[in-house]
């Protein structure tokens, strides 16, 4: 028994993994999904305050040899205490034996597969000449996503940003502006950030009880939609009138209505892992109005952990500690 291998969030951030490797990763995985060898369970969890969660999300990837677990929380008043909205460790196991060779940091982890996901499915579902993106929510996803979408969609020029925070979309825009060479633009309202913008992507807390915004008439033509945070901001109309409704996951879904997350919405018409494997189209014209509600899934999690943990052991950071 050697012990396992500490890794923090400084210790991840030292490897310099770039977002186009967590794209890639994050794909293969929902490839391997699409084979049907993958375990990954509905998440269980619990809510000990309103509106917040405490999540585990394990998973099993025979082909990358990883397997593993995810315990992650959320709670939406953290901020006003200068603390994260989500938090939470992650732990690898060694397929062969069960014993735990890895205890990590999953806040790095979690934003950037989260703006991985919105990238796959956007590579296959947004408009050819995506343009505009809106983001509502300038907080970690707010920028993990833009940062992945920017690889995805080449011809993109300009971003549509709004927060309930104005403090918050005055950092974000200044960031994002000198970040990626962009145009960056303070929205005054939700519908002037979804107005007339190619790929819209909320990313505000997840409310089992929301009062959503977003009209059916702001999405354009050809426009995709990606909530991170499930029906928060869309209205049931605006959800239910979309040509095409994709998801990670239907099983993780179905789990979600049934706990009281997610009103009414249409059929799924694929999941994310049949698009990439061409089992189901994606995007069939320019004019089809798409949404991808990706609720997150520990595939994407484990797959990225694997890539982490080889990349520290090779470079020998972190910290070993006896079990």
């Amino acid at each position: 028994m050697n012990g396992i291998l500490y890794l923090s969030r400084k210790d991840i951030e030292t490897l310099e993994i770039p977002m186009k490797t967590v794209i890639q990763v994050v794909e293969d995985a929902f490839r391997e999904k699409a084979s049907a060898k993958v375990e990954v369970p509905p998440k269980p969890g619990i809510h000990p305050r309103q509106n917040a969660f405490i999540h585990a999300m394990p998973a099993w990837i025979p082909r990358m040899e990883a397997a593993g677990v995810k315990w992650v929380s959320g709670f939406p008043e953290n901020p006003k205490q200068n603390l994260p909205y989500i938090s939470g460790l992650l732990i690898l196991n060694n397929p062969k034996t069960g014993l735990p060779i890895s205890v990590m940091d999953c806040t790095w982890i979690t934003a950037k597969r989260t703006g991985a996901a919105t990238a796959v499915a956007a590579k296959y579902l947004a408009h050819p000449d995506s343009r505009v993106v809106g983001i509502i929510g300038c907080g970690v996803q707010g920028r993990s996503n833009l940062e992945a979408l920017k690889l995805v969609c080449f011809n993109l020029e300009q971003v549509q940003a709004y927060d309930i925070n104005k403090a918050n979309l005055e950092k974000y825009v200044d960031e994002m502006k000198l970040k990626h060479r962009i145009a960056v633009t303070a929205a005054n309202s939700p519908r002037n950030a979804v107005t007339d913008c190619d790929v819209v992507v909320t990313a505000g807390p997840i409310l089992r009880k929301p009062k959503p915004i977003i009209e059916d008439s702001w999405l354009k033509p050809g426009g995709l939609a990606c909530p991170l945070d499930f029906d928060s901001y869309w209205k049931l109309k605006t959800i239910q009138e979309m040509d095409k409704f994709y998801t990670d996951d239907k099983n993780q879904l179905e789990y979600y209505q049934k706990h009281g997350f997610i009103r009414a919405r249409p059929p799924v018409y694929a999941e994310l892992s049949e698009l990439v494997t061409g089992k189901k189209p994606g995007r069939e014209n320019v004019d089809e109005r798409i949404m991808s509600m990706n609720l997150g899934l520990a595939i994407e999690d484990i797959a990225t952990a694997s890539l982490i943990y080889e990349r520290a052991v090779q470079k020998k950071v972190g910290v070993k500690l006896p079990l």
